[in-house]
C-alpha cells in the first residue's frame, strides 16, 4: 500500500519534469552539440534517405553510382569553369576573380618544375663548374621564385580589398599563390583568360 503511493508520487514528479522542460527557452548561445551539416550534405542525406530500396547492396549501388556521376560533373566543370559543379574551394565570385587575376600574369613560379628538371640535369653531371652553375640556377630560381610571389601577394591583397570588400576573401591570397606554382597548361579550372587580360 505505501510502495504503491511513493510509486504514483516518483510517476508525477518525473511527468511534472517532462512538462517542464519544453516550456524552459533554450539559450540561443548554447551549442547544441554537432555543427550545422552544410547545404549540399544535407540535401544528399535527405535524398539518399527517400531513395533507400532497403536492400543493401542496392543502396551501395546506387551511392556509388551517384558519386561517379558527381566527380564527372565536377571533372567537366574543372575543364570548362562551370560554377555549379566546381568544388567548394574553388567556388564563388572572389576565387573565380583570384584565379583570372593569377592567370592573366606570368609568373616565375609556373617554371619552376621545368627549371628544376634542368637544374637536376646539370647538377648531376660530374664537372665542377657546371655543377657551380647549377647550384646559382637553383639559388636564383628560388630568390626570383620569392620576389615574384610576394609582388603577387601585395597586388592581389589590393585588388581583392577594393573588388571584393565586403565579401569573405579567407585563404583567397594563399590559392592564388598555390595556383602559380602550377604550369598554366596544367591548372584546374582551366584558365578562363588569355595573358595580359585584365579580370
Amino acid at each position: 500500500m505505501f510502495g504503491s503511493r511513493s510509486s504514483k508520487e516518483e510517476k508525477a514528479s518525473a511527468a511534472d519534469k517532462v512538462s517542464a522542460g519544453p516550456s524552459q527557452p533554450r539559450d540561443p548561445q548554447a551549442p547544441k552539440g554537432r555543427p550545422t551539416p552544410k547545404r549540399a550534405v544535407a540535401q544528399s542525406q535527405r535524398k539518399a534517405v527517400v531513395a533507400s530500396t532497403g536492400n543493401r547492396k542496392e543502396d551501395a549501388k546506387r551511392a556509388r553510382e551517384r558519386r561517379r556521376e558527381e566527380m564527372a560533373r565536377q571533372r567537366e566543370a574543372l575543364a570548362n569553369g562551370d560554377e555549379r559543379y566546381l568544388p567548394a574551394r574553388d567556388k564563388g565570385p572572389v576565387r573565380r576573380f583570384v584565379r583570372d587575376f593569377v592567370d592573366s600574369r606570368f609568373s616565375v613560379a609556373e617554371m619552376f618544375l621545368p627549371l628544376a628538371v634542368v637544374i637536376l640535369v646539370l647538377s648531376m653531371i660530374r664537372v665542377p663548374s657546371i655543377q657551380n652553375v647549377a647550384l646559382m640556377l637553383w639559388l636564383g630560381v628560388i630568390v626570383l621564385i620569392i620576389l615574384d610571389s610576394i609582388g603577387l601577394w601585395f597586388r592581389l591583397r589590393k585588388a581583392l580589398n577594393e573588388r571584393f570588400a565586403d565579401e569573405p576573401r579567407r585563404g583567397a591570397v594563399a590559392y592564388g599563390l598555390m595556383r602559380t606554382l602550377q604550369m598554366r597548361r596544367l591548372r584546374l579550372p582551366k584558365p578562363q583568360v588569355k595573358r595580359g587580360e585584365r579580370p
